[in-house]
């Protein structure tokens, strides 16, 4: 049994905690200091950023540390809109990530562009729509946080002056980064890094400007001081799950086709929704008809299988998740399954097998 809910937050990778341990007492200093301390805390600082621009494929001065991925998605985002020469709408797809959606809303104008019944953009009308002299920026996600469906990044041919933003939170670490892209931000505690580290990525030679009140460091990116042993911590589970991706993605792409296959095959009246074949690996999203979502997560969660609810309806807002709806697929009764790294067959086949008689037992409640 045990925690399915890898994509909202990953435990500690191993390489992370013996790293954060040994850095606690080496890396507390600010490192912008030039006495002996200082000194040591820049050498990590230094050290992370190049680990982590090694294991990205970018250039070290590319990388700049956040407090979350949440911030690093707000200011590589918004600063690419300050910089810009066009004008301030940003156009983005349906199913961007609420911190894009309530980015461009704090600071931009929006214009959407719908996506197919898989979670793909329609990559057409968004390059199309990126054309008007209006638009300074567009923003789509590497792959979908809700469904896992990948998204077409590198494959948009836009103008040369409207740079690209990519919320790459989903996938950074397990896949590689796609092309094009002008800034993309990442969170370490979704790769198995210490939660409260993001990594904003702006390239060198992009038109960014800062669109928060600064700070008196050295970089023009910088949000304050940074915690050092963690951002060290993520920088290797970064090179840990990088270096170990290929064999970890090939286990979890044959265990979420199981789960794909058997909940298709076992359950009834049951939508299972994204692209079954472009998708991250470890991640399916799958809606139950006549299923309150909620209620599925607490009965698996007392079997011990940890899994989240695909937002279809929040105590808070009391509104169905968005990136369903612009699918145009079944909105209530939906749950999300994602794969830690360990994860084997028997727990996919022992939440398979518990499963369909779960979600007859809360139909029966409600009288279906």
């Amino acid at each position: 049994m045990g925690d399915l809910d890898s994509a909202s937050s990953a435990p500690l990778h191993p390489a992370a905690r013996e790293v954060l341990l040994a850095a606690l007492d080496r890396g507390y200093a600010d490192p912008r200091r030039l006495h002996r301390a200082g000194r040591e805390a820049r050498l990590l600082l230094d050290n992370a950023r190049e680990a982590t621009a090694d294991a990205l494929g970018v250039r070290a001065d590319e990388v700049t540390f956040t407090p979350t991925g949440t911030h690093a998605v707000h200011l590589g985002l918004l600063g690419l809109v300050r910089g810009s020469r066009r004008g301030d709408t940003v156009v983005h797809s349906a199913v961007e990530h609420s911190a894009v959606r309530h980015a461009v809303a704090w600071g931009a104008r929006a214009a959407e562009v719908g996506v197919r019944g898989d979670g793909r953009v329609h990559d057409g009308d968004l390059v199309e729509a990126a054309a008007s002299p209006e638009v300074g920026v567009v923003a789509l996600q590497s792959a979908n946080h809700e469904v896992g469906t990948v998204q077409p990044v590198g494959e948009l041919e836009l103008p040369n002056d409207v740079p690209l933003f990519t919320d790459a939170c989903a996938s950074m670490g397990r896949l590689p980064l796609p092309s094009g892209w002008a800034a993309a931000a990442g969170s370490a505690h979704k790769w198995g890094g210490p939660a409260a580290v993001g990594v904003l990525l702006v390239r060198k030679r992009a038109r960014w400007r800062n669109p928060f009140p600064g700070d008196d460091r050295i970089d023009e990116r910088s949000t304050g001081f940074e915690n050092v042993p963690a951002v060290l911590a993520a920088a290797a589970a970064l090179q840990a799950v990088v270096a170990e991706r290929d064999e970890v993605n090939t286990r979890h792409h044959a265990l979420i086709d199981v789960v794909r296959r058997r909940v298709a095959a076992e359950v009834p009246d049951v939508e299972v929704v994204g692209d079954p074949v472009r998708r991250l690996p470890h991640l399916v999203t799958f809606s139950c008809l006549y299923v309150d979502g909620e209620a599925l997560v607490t009965e698996l969660d007392r079997r011990g299988f940890g899994i989240a609810s695909g937002s279809a309806c929040t105590a808070s807002t009391l509104t169905p998740s968005h990136v369903l709806e612009a699918m145009g697929v079944l909105t209530h009764g939906n749950v999300r399954l994602s794969l830690q790294r360990d994860a084997s067959r028997a727990d996919v086949d022992a939440f398979c097998d518990v499963l369909p008689g779960l979600v007859a037992e809360i139909r029966a409640r409600v009288g279906m």
